[in-house]
């Protein structure tokens, strides 16, 4: 079967987002004033073949872990599961 996934990584907290202070400060440029404590992340959208949910889910959870974020300053959440049906 095949599961969808997304990963959603994001600088931890504490840690300076030197593209949200961007975005953050030309917002009130733009006609926005009242956004505060902006945070750029990433959006990883992923399709994997395997016999199960828990399966993948596992694999997706790996690869997040050793290459799709830095876990020494960014932390990652795995969202929805959709099953896409047979290969």
């Amino acid at each position: 079967m095949r599961f969808r996934f997304e990963v959603l990584v994001s600088l931890k907290e504490g840690l300076l987002d030197p593209q949200g202070k961007t975005v953050q400060d030309a917002l009130p440029t733009l006609g926005w004033p009242n956004v505060s404590d902006v945070r750029v992340g990433r959006r990883i959208e992923l399709t994997v073949d395997a016999e199960d949910e828990a399966t993948a889910r596992a694999q997706v959870h790996d690869m997040a872990e050793r290459f799709l974020s830095n876990p020494v300053i960014e932390r990652y959440r795995i969202l929805e599961v959709e099953g896409t049906g047979a290969t």
